[in-house]
């Protein structure tokens, strides 16, 4: 049947053969609403509302049948006046969604959440009460969901009244998440998504991945509305390929001809359609990319198609020659590159030599070789093929930055030129500024290297604090501040200064603005217990701290835990929780950040208190008046008896009158003798005995 809109119909003056086309397409295609609600739109326009109604009444009649309750629903969006009486929308719309989420577990309750059973004649207020329902019911019990972070969950339980929902994920269980928060954190799974199959059919995609490893990353990435890097296929197949078989099946799995990899920034892996879709999404690639991705896209797709490497190989070869002379550095890679695969044409063999025999630039071809692994790689050639290898290698240290290129340098120079060495060692060590990356890399090596310690201690202290505030080490201050911390190069330092040296220690640690507030308490601390020069030197309010050997050894064996365990772990979650994106959003990374301030303040405490902590000698205690350490037994005019300890901060309980010395009721009690009175909540008492407390 061919379908005429209503100005047709009109115009062609065949009105009386509408009812039986509507009639008609009812029953063949009861879906396609728009021209079902353009017919009784004109009707209603042309003044016959009331065959415009009794039209859509038949229509909503088929779909009530047929259980098309969401087509329902937007007819009565779209057309309910005309559809319904006015009186009656809101009853119909309820019965509507009632029949089109009758699964839902939490519907009923959540329809007299958002208030749709109370009477409303505005129809901008119904539809807006509709919509948050919608919402609601996307992530209701049963639901299955992901959220970054945390993988895919379930919902468990969706409390109305507090706004939120508890999820069980596969990491963690009953997870609390705001109602109005779920639509930016959680990702609704439809039925069929691998992610969600991992909860519902676990034993068919282990099968799936033992026995076709792509056919199992073909039905995640075609489930996937972008592509996915590798750490984000690894995480999200996580519990299903365990680690130790992770390796092997990547290999497999990305080795499809269909699996195509994007180039540039964070790799991303696709699945095309086809083999054949496949090669031409890499020719395409390669004709769009520079260089240096040219080759990259040669290195992953060598193995897809020979022809195809074959003709890329040519490319780069013919780039290769033609930037000797421009970008040597880039000549080299790409020579490193065709000679690993096998596809180096003989006309380039002796490039290497022009590059780096005795007529080539070592100096501006390092700086243009961008890949660490073969800047080594030159440098190793470079120590082959030239008698000058020392001075060009002591050259590349002041001017590298990468730290492990670094320990390949100074590991060659320490054995070819061990004075050299340290006479860069010592240069950089003068002048930090002029090699602002190797002296974080030298900072950072002397956390574990005690002869670099050892050589200057001093200098590099006082170098290292005052790069921390140094507008030249911006981009190095990330590496260089956590060296002040417990474990660090700076308190490992202090272990090798001379009690001569502590003073000026002492003064780069209080002047240098570069610290947190809680490292240069630590530091201050491990100075004065390490030398009695700068004790000497101690404000007069930093009075000594009394507690029991038991509260002391608490104390150190809770710094040592927070040190050795809790701040490493810590440090590893903010690790993870930084890789999970953009950290803004990051609820776990800004978690973590806060213990790190937490811990790391704590034992910045524990450092100061420990530093000034004293052990309360209770064998040597002068009984005849309250000293700390001491109980004391007083005595009411009615008979009443009270019996308080006095001890130290560390120790205080007050519920069992146990009180510390620097309380209020503490510092009434000391100096009291044997007959005193005080006066405790009212109550005159005397003092009839003190006793050791310990």
């Amino acid at each position: 049947m061919t379908l005429r809109t209503f100005e047709e119909y009109r115009s062609q003056g065949d009105l009386a053969s509408l009812d039986e086309d509507w009639l008609n397409h009812v029953e063949s295609e009861p879906s396609d609403l728009d021209w079902f609600l353009g017919i009784a739109e004109g009707l209603a326009g042309a003044g016959e509302e009331d065959r415009a109604r009794s039209l859509l009444e038949l229509y909503d009649a088929e779909l009530a049948g047929r259980d098309l309750w969401a087509l329902r629903l937007e007819v009565l969006r779209r057309a309910g006046p005309l559809a319904v009486r006015p009186s009656r929308l809101q009853k119909e719309v309820v019965t509507t969604l009632e029949a089109l989420w009758r699964d839902k577990p939490n519907l009923a309750p959540a329809i007299d959440f958002v208030g749709l059973r109370k009477n409303t004649e505005d129809p901008v207020r119904l539809w807006d009460k509709v919509t948050r329902l919608q919402s609601l019911l996307v992530f209701d019990v049963g639901e299955v969901v992901l959220m970054q972070g945390q993988g895919v969950g379930r919902v468990v339980e969706v409390n109305l009244p507090l706004e939120s929902l508890k999820i069980d994920f596969e990491k963690r269980s009953g997870v609390t998440v705001g109602l109005r928060a779920a639509a930016k954190l959680l990702k609704p799974l439809p039925p069929g998504h691998l992610l969600r199959r991992k909860l519902e059919e676990p034993e068919v995609l282990e099968r799936l991945r033992d026995e076709d490893p792509p056919g199992l990353l073909r039905a995640l990435l075609e489930t996937s509305d972008r592509p996915l890097t590798a750490g984000e296929i690894r995480e999200a197949l996580a519990g299903l390929v365990p680690e130790s078989k992770w390796a092997g099946w990547w290999a497999a799995a990305r080795r499809h001809p269909q699996v195509v990899a994007s180039t540039g920034g964070r790799q991303a892996y696709r699945w095309e359609a086809s083999e054949q879709g496949a090669l031409s999404a890499v020719r395409r690639a390669f004709a769009h990319a520079d260089a240096r991705g040219k080759a990259d896209l040669l290195r992953r797709h060598a193995e897809r198609d020979p022809a195809l490497a074959r003709e890329m190989a040519g490319d780069l070869a013919s780039i290769a020659g033609e930037s000797a002379e421009s970008d040597p550095g880039l000549a080299l890679e790409l020579w490193f590159g065709l000679e690993r695969l096998g596809l180096l044409p003989a006309y380039l063999d002796e490039l290497p030599e022009k590059l780096l025999g005795p007529d080539g630039d070592p100096r501006r071809l390092l700086a243009s070789v961008v890949d660490r692994l073969l800047r080594e790689r030159a440098l190793a050639m470079l120590r082959e093929r030239r008698d000058d290898w020392i001075a060009i290698w002591r050259d590349q240290m002041v001017r590298e930055e990468e730290p492990r290129v670094l320990d390949l340098l100074f590991a060659g120079l320490r054995e070819g030129d061990p004075d050299g060495a340290q006479r860069v060692v010592d240069d950089v060590l003068a002048q930090p500024r002029r090699a602002p990356a190797t002296f974080a890399w030298l900072a950072e090596r002397a956390a574990h290297d005690e002869e670099l310690r050892g050589r200057s201690p001093l200098r590099l202290l006082q170098q290292l604090l005052a790069a921390l505030a140094d507008p030249e080490f911006a981009r190095q201050r990330a590496r260089l501040r956590p060296l002040a911390d417990s474990g660090g190069t700076v308190p490992r330092l202090l272990a090798s200064l001379e009690e001569d040296q502590a003073a000026a220690a002492l003064e780069s640690v209080r002047r240098v603005p570069g610290l947190e507030a809680y490292q240069r308490d630590a530091l201050v601390a491990a100075l004065e217990l390490r030398f009695a020069s700068v004790r000497a030197e101690k404000p007069a309010h930093h009075q000594p701290l009394y507690a029991t050997a038991a509260a002391i050894a608490a104390q150190r064996a809770e710094l040592k835990r927070l040190s050795e365990v809790d701040i490493p772990a810590n440090r590893k979650a903010i690790a993870e929780a930084r890789a999970h994106g953009d950290l803004r959003e990051n609820f776990e990374y800004k978690a973590a950040r806060e213990r790190h301030e937490y811990l790391n303040a704590r034992v910045a405490a524990l450092h100061r208190d420990l530093g000034r902590a004293r052990p309360i000698e209770f064998g040597k205690l002068d009984l005849g008046e309250v000293r700390i350490g001491a109980r004391v037994v007083l005595d009411a005019p009615a008979g009443e008896r009270r019996v308080y300890t006095v001890l130290g901060p560390w120790e205080s309980r007050p519920e069992d009158n146990v009180l510390s010395y620097e309380s209020d009721l503490g510092q009434r009690l000391l100096g009291l003798k044997p007959g005193d009175t005080v006066e405790i909540g009212g109550a005159t008492l005397v003092v009839a005995a003190i006793e050791p407390a310990g």
